[in-house]
């Protein structure tokens, strides 16, 4: 159990909004996207002694959700994707086409390919932020970007003159 249960409250009110919004985007899914922020805060809490000691919990609380999101996608129920619409939320100077052009693209590419993407480019992590995160080598992720990219170039197909500056 925790020492300080109001130490963790604190950072898991503070953080939850960030955390779901990098699991929506992970998975695309906002009920998936619940899971995964309530697991990822459930192994905080349960080690929340030790962790509170991290350098940088916002980054330790990413890497655990990241992990989660790529342990659940290699079960094999996590292949169900239920019918939905994505959530009512508009900002300021948004392309809503562009931004659903995006998404749709990225719920096609595998998990990890995705996830490099997500990390790298919305959440704007350096390559070496994003191997942390992920688990693995600078040059795998270097990799996996330009692959994933490519991927995604090749999914946007002929919606890609949506992207250039007019």
């Amino acid at each position: 159990m925790s020492s300080d249960p109001d130490e963790f409250l604190e950072f898991a009110t503070a953080r939850s909004g960030q955390l779901f919004r990098t699991a929506w985007l992970l998975c695309g899914d906002w009920h998936l996207a619940e899971d995964l922020v309530q697991i990822t805060l459930g192994k905080l809490y349960r080690s929340w002694r030790r962790v509170r000691l991290a350098d940088n919990l916002d980054a330790y609380a990413r890497t655990v959700l990241v992990r989660s999101y790529l342990s659940h996608r290699r079960l094999r129920s996590s292949t169900e994707q239920p019918y939905g619409t994505l959530p009512d939320t508009a900002g300021p100077d948004i392309d809503p086409a562009l931004r659903l052009t995006l998404l749709k693209g990225l719920a096609a590419l595998p998990p990890k390919d995705r996830a490099v993407l997500v990390l790298r480019y919305w959440e704007d992590m350096s390559v070496e932020q994003t191997a942390r995160q992920m688990g693995c080598s600078a040059g795998a992720v270097r990799n996996r970007s330009l692959r994933a990219l490519e991927k995604l170039r090749g999914i946007l197909g002929g919606e890609l003159h949506m992207f250039a500056a007019a």
